[in-house]
């Protein structure tokens, strides 16, 4: 069953939901490991947009960089926010 959603909740949900992009890189992310590289080519995004919807995905805590120190090659997974967001809206 699905928890109540809170106010934080529901804004992200909508958040991701207002951009295709931000929607299908979240779920390209889903319980993986995947480089910038690997994101554009599973969801046939140039990697000009993969890198600013990192990004805003980072910025609200929806992703994490397990790397962001090394500048090429860097891996990205989704957090527990991030896997919250994905239920509501597979």
């Amino acid at each position: 069953m699905k928890e109540k959603l809170d106010d934080e909740l529901i804004e992200l949900i909508s958040f991701v939901q207002m951009s295709s992009y931000r929607e299908k890189i979240l779920f390209a992310l889903m319980d993986k490991l995947r480089t910038p590289s690997k994101i554009s080519k599973s969801t046939n995004i140039k990697m000009s947009h993969i890198s600013t919807i990192l990004k805003e995905l980072s910025d609200k805590n929806l992703i994490k960089c397990l790397n962001p120190q090394k500048r090429q090659g860097r891996l990205y997974t989704t957090t527990d926010k991030g896997k919250k967001v994905l239920k509501y809206i597979e």
